[in-house]
């Protein structure tokens, strides 16, 4: 299949956007590639990074934020069409708006690929993305299952993605179309607390929290070995990003790290409540519990309790205690 050279990602639903992106990228994953901030991007930069190569190599350029772009920058970009080098790809993602709508509807003209990202407000653009979400994990979906799924997400678009993956993941591969009672079997999971809202609670250092879902969680059944896992999981992700630049774009981290780029903007969001010295503290805590669980201690479900809420109360005091 022959790639469209110059590719345009417009809309504010930084969600299909970052999709939009990953997939493009991916298309061209052998290619070179390089990423510029269109809000610090100077007079002849742009021109710099396109010359023609020596090698001939197959490059791709990335244009983040073209809105925030300068007037002149935006004409050097313009002129390069002109004599664009045939290995060099441009993907140029702008937010929406009217700032630098001028700009956009140009390069639209340029025979480009344009994917529209924009959020899903009514009811049918819902329906419509969850029937396309499941058309690309090969699965189908009955009417009365897609309205289900909407209005029991909500309007975020990030997690109705999410929801699309775990259930054509979870449903039984051999079912011909998934229906309403698997989407209620997967909410209803979702109720019962995991390991994973344990971790959430602790790791936001939510001290009522944290002990509300653990007792949930074990009474569900989940293993006390798998809510550690969990908590551990997100510790790592924390302590990963916080040797990281803030500004470094998460898909940008996803393989030096090994993490989606969700869970990136996840950790950095919890990395905020955490100040030095706490991840130690946690992963301390976590090899007690760990020990504690798998026949240490005499009580491990008071070993596990103790350890969980060790970690949220140094959290939520700064790490004083």
């Amino acid at each position: 299949m022959a790639l469209t050279p110059v590719v345009l990602i417009h809309g504010s639903e930084a969600a299909l956007s970052d999709r939009a992106l990953n997939e493009a990228l991916s298309l061209r994953k052998d290619f070179e590639r390089t990423t510029l901030d269109g809000s610090e991007l100077e007079l002849g930069r742009f021109s710099e990074v396109i010359a023609p190569s020596l090698f001939s190599e197959r490059r791709v350029v990335v244009i983040r934020d073209l809105q925030d772009v300068i007037g002149e920058v935006g004409e050097e970009i313009l002129a390069s069409f002109e004599a664009i080098d045939p290995n060099t790809h441009l993907i140029f993602l702008h937010r929406g708006g009217v700032k630098g709508k001028g700009l956009v509807e140009k390069i639209k003209k340029q025979k480009s690929e344009y994917i529209a990202c924009e959020p899903l407000k009514k009811q049918s653009e819902k329906e419509g993305f969850v029937r396309e979400e499941f058309a690309r994990h090969g699965r189908k979906i009955s009417p009365a299952a897609v309205v289900a799924l909407v209005n029991a997400t909500g309007s975020d678009t990030r997690e109705l993605a999410a929801a699309c993956s775990q259930i054509a993941f979870d449903t039984n591969a051999g079912k011909a179309q998934i229906d309403e009672g698997d989407i209620a079997n997967y909410y209803q999971g979702r109720v019962e607390a995991t390991g994973f809202d344990v971790a959430d609670a602790v790791v936001a250092g939510d001290v009522k929290g944290t002990l509300i879902t653990l007792r949930q969680a074990l009474d569900t059944g989940t293993d006390p070995v798998m809510i550690i896992s969990a908590v551990a999981n997100s510790v790592r992700a924390i302590a990963k990003v916080s040797d990281v630049p803030r500004n470094a774009k998460s898909f940008e981290l996803a393989g030096t790290l090994g993490l989606a780029p969700w869970q990136i903007d996840k950790a950095r969001r919890q990395l905020t409540r955490w100040r030095p010295g706490m991840i130690t503290f946690a992963i301390n805590e976590l090899a007690r519990a760990d020990y504690g669980v798998k026949g240490g201690e005499a009580d491990p479900i008071y070993a596990l309790e103790r350890a969980m809420v060790a970690i949220a109360k140094n959290i939520a005091s700064g790490g004083s205690v």
